[in-house]
């Protein structure tokens, strides 16, 4: 088992022994120095867990020492500063440049091991909270947005100078699995706030008092089922980012509280009277066309205009084709690891198939796709017959029309209210069975009984 690492750096012998005798003794491993020079030089070959610190040093300011180690990448030690009585204020000082602990000469050596033991356990949530971070990182990076075409590279720039401005609110427009949780969060992780928290809240279907309690948080007693006070996910993602998926969903009434809050940057709990501040970035989302419901009625337009201060479209699959080559081989490599599987290649039969293919579920689709073909196929090779039914279907340009249109001509808008019509009438007049009987959303046939003006 490795031993946990301590430097020691005093100019005082008889501390450096005492503490290195003490530790040696108690199974780490120690290295100890008189100087400042020499203890930065151990302090990034050492690499120690724990660093004891004295504040007078004969060649330097031991604060000075300590923020060249705070500022040392990598290094996620804790550093314990030792002062002589007198001299807290230099103490405290050192707790706000982030030292973990200090100690106030003369010491008592046996509860050496009890600081030490909850320094390591502090360093040891650090790091792993740094290595967490990372794999976020890397998982959610823009490095994982795959995609060369004019289009995302386009998307890819806008991303990068959102994510390094201090602009407090985005919208994301895009079809539904065009990928817009994934860039939402590179903007997260590309950003400064990048060690803050990302919290992600659906807005779909989402009851106005639930939307509120999530959102601000509520205090004990505020309602019936409130027995203690909970932060909601504004205080939550303080720092961070708060994504807010499927804004176009959202109530009209949780709109306007919505809107009040990003105006104004504070908010009160349920049942509180106290007005809590945050600094944090909003990312809203939406599959909708938000300027056809906000002339609908459906959506403010002030919340509109304020989310979108700095807006990004993602492209739609059939729009970047180029891309669903290098899509491929990113989910073939992915799922091989994750499978087990061997597949190399695409046959060129296959790939034509996905290229002429329209993906009316985008990304999503055809990662769904290459996860189903990976679990149930084996070879080294994707075929068409690997491919389902819908991909592989050829497509006849010289089909019979389904419906011929009349020598003396028809009004296509009395075609279009017959229609709808009849949907409701089969659906017994439930608008989203009628809507699925049309082969469109409930709130586009909603549209359409206002403009042809239907009774139904």
């Amino acid at each position: 088992m490795t031993k946990a690492k301590v430097l020691v750096v005093d100019d005082e012998q008889m501390i450096r022994w005492s503490i290195d005798q003490t530790l040696t003794a108690a199974g780490y491993e120690v290295a100890v120095t008189a100087t400042a020079t020499e203890g930065m030089a151990l302090f990034r070959q050492f690499l120690p867990e724990v660093v004891f610190l004295d504040m007078r040093l004969p060649d330097e300011d031991g604060l000075s020492v300590l923020k060249k180690m705070k500022e040392e990448k990598g290094q996620e030690s804790a550093v314990i500063v030792m002062t002589a009585f007198g001299e807290i204020r230099t103490a405290v000082e050192a707790m706000r440049l982030g030292a973990y602990d200090y100690l106030k000469k003369p010491f008592d050596f046996d509860e050496l091991e009890v600081v030490v033991g909850r320094a390591l356990e502090a360093t040891h949530l650090r790091r792993e909270v740094s290595e967490l971070r990372q794999e976020r990182r890397k998982t959610y990076g823009v490095e994982n947005i795959v995609g060369e075409s004019e289009k995302i590279r386009h998307v890819l720039v806008l991303l990068e100078k959102i994510a390094e401005s201090d602009a407090t609110t985005v919208l994301i427009q895009g079809e539904n699995g065009t990928g817009k949780d994934l860039f939402a969060r590179a903007i997260h992780c590309r950003s400064k706030r990048a060690d803050g928290a990302f919290l992600d809240l659906s807005c779909t279907a989402m009851p106005e008092s639930l939307f509120e309690s999530e959102l601000f948080g509520y205090e004990q007693g505020a309602f019936t089922d409130a027995r203690a006070t909970k932060k909601g996910l504004l205080e939550l993602a303080d720092g961070g980012t708060l994504f807010l998926d499927e804004i176009g969903d959202l109530p009209l009434v949780s709109q306007a509280k919505l809107l009040k809050f990003i105006e104004s940057r504070q908010f009160k709990r349920l049942g509180g009277t106290v007005d809590h501040h945050v600094d944090l970035r909003i990312i809203a989302a939406t599959n909708r066309n938000l300027e056809e419901a906000v002339r609908e009625g459906r959506f403010r337009e002030d919340l509109y205009y304020r989310l979108r201060v700095i807006p990004i479209v993602l492209p739609p699959l059939r729009e970047r084709r180029e891309d669903i080559p290098l899509l491929l081989q990113h989910y073939m490599g992915k799922y091989n690891a994750e499978f087990h599987k061997d597949f190399r290649r695409v046959s060129d039969d296959a790939l034509q198939l996905l290229m002429s293919y329209s993906w009316p579920g985008n990304v999503r689709e055809l990662k769904n796709l290459f996860e189903r073909i990976l679990i149930l196929e084996k070879g080294e090779t994707i075929l068409p017959e690997h491919l389902p039914p819908e991909i592989i279907r050829p497509h006849v340009s010289s089909a019979k029309p389904q419906y011929r249109l009349a020598p003396s001509g028809i009004s296509l808008e009395q075609v279009e209210k017959d229609f709808v019509r009849q949907a409701l009438e089969l659906a017994g007049g439930n608008q989203t069975r009628a809507a699925q009987l049309l082969g469109i959303s409930r709130d586009a046939l909603r549209y359409r009984m206002h403009k042809l003006g239907s009774a139904a």
